[in-house]
């Protein structure tokens, strides 16, 4: 099935293998004794608990290389899963605070996605985030630090810890992205309440909500989302790794969908929770019980959903029907 992949953060890629590869590199060490030991370490308490390891693990890209590299596998892999457009997240102020230039974060992550369409017809675009437990100030920063970059990257999004950041304490440096022309995007209601869905709404402008699973909680919300069509950026193995729900078959992805939400399935962190795309759809479905009818949607959805040009997204949503007619046909 063609895919479109909108919620996936690029240093949540970092397979154990591949960061020790370049913790030998760069001669940095890791609190982990090995690939094993970092493969287990899987377990968490709630979302502050896997930032923790995943600010760890990110210790080790220092280069264009490393990022070129990160990229590179993740990209690679999308590919061999049939994903058509992947919209890549990255932390800036998460490197830039170790002392890595942003410059070199950006032209990595940009070589990898160039060559991407080259050689894998996969493509793939950058949206630098905000980290929601600093403050705006350093995000007015971390901004300033990136527009020299303006042409390799397509908009920005806001993550890390929801519970006691709100999307209000951001609300002036999106105002000022908007009137640069950049798209925005926002995680809310993964483990912070309904009312942080709206705000990213109204107060930050998002055009895509980043989780949003808690937004179902409030009738008249999950309402305005079907009727206007924003889309929800869905990662149902990362909010069951991260015990937003305990199993999959709590998981809300079935009710939004068939309340007419647009949502979407994404792997999130997939080197952390278990995970690519593939494997969130095919659990999901399974899960979920969810069908043909429901497999379709998401297609379409994700990219409907994407900031591809409007004449790319018209070729895959074409690739779409014409996949699932096949399907239908073969299955009469």
């Amino acid at each position: 099935m063609p895919k479109a992949e909108l919620h996936l953060h690029v240093e949540g890629t970092l397979e154990p293998e591949l960061a020790f590869a370049l913790a030998e590199r760069n001669r940095v060490a890791l609190p982990w004794k090995d690939v094993e030991a970092m493969r287990a370490a899987r377990s968490f308490r709630d979302l502050q608990d896997f930032l923790d390891a995943y600010d760890a693990a990110a210790s080790v890209l220092r280069t264009a290389n490393d990022f070129h590299d990160l990229a590179w596998a993740y990209l690679q892999r999308a590919a061999e899963e049939s994903v058509r457009r992947a919209e890549i997240f990255f932390d800036p102020l998460t490197h830039v605070a170790r002392g890595v230039p942003v410059a070199r974060v950006v032209d990595g992550l940009h070589q990898a996605c160039e060559r991407a369409g080259r050689e894998l017809g996969v493509s793939a675009a950058l949206i630098p985030c905000f980290l929601r437990h600093r403050t705006e100030a350093e995000a007015f920063t971390t901004l300033e630090g990136l527009l020299p970059h303006r042409g390799r990257f397509i908009g920005v999004g806001l993550d890390s810890s929801e519970l006691g950041h709100p999307p209000r304490d951001f609300a002036r440096v999106f105002a000022l992205c908007r009137e640069l022309g950049l798209h925005v995007v926002a995680h809310a209601g993964e483990e912070g309440p309904p009312e942080y869905v709206t705000e990213a709404l109204d107060l930050l402008g998002a055009e895509r909500i980043d989780h949003g699973v808690r937004a179902e909680r409030d009738p008249a919300l999950l309402t305005r989302l079907a009727r206007d069509r924003v889309p929800l950026t869905v990662c149902p193995l990362s909010n069951l790794r991260l015990r937003v729900f305990e199993t999959l078959a709590e998981h809300p992805l079935r009710r939004l969908l068939d309340a007419g939400v647009c949502a979407t399935v994404n792997s999130d962190d997939p080197a952390w929770f278990g995970g690519y795309v593939l494997e969130n759809l095919l659990g999901s479905f399974e899960a979920l019980d969810l069908d043909a009818r429901h497999a379709r949607a998401l297609a379409r959805n994700g990219f409907e959903a994407c900031f591809a040009d409007p004449g790319e997204q018209t070729l895959w949503l074409a690739e779409v029907d014409a996949f699932f007619a096949r399907e239908a046909d073969a299955a009469g």
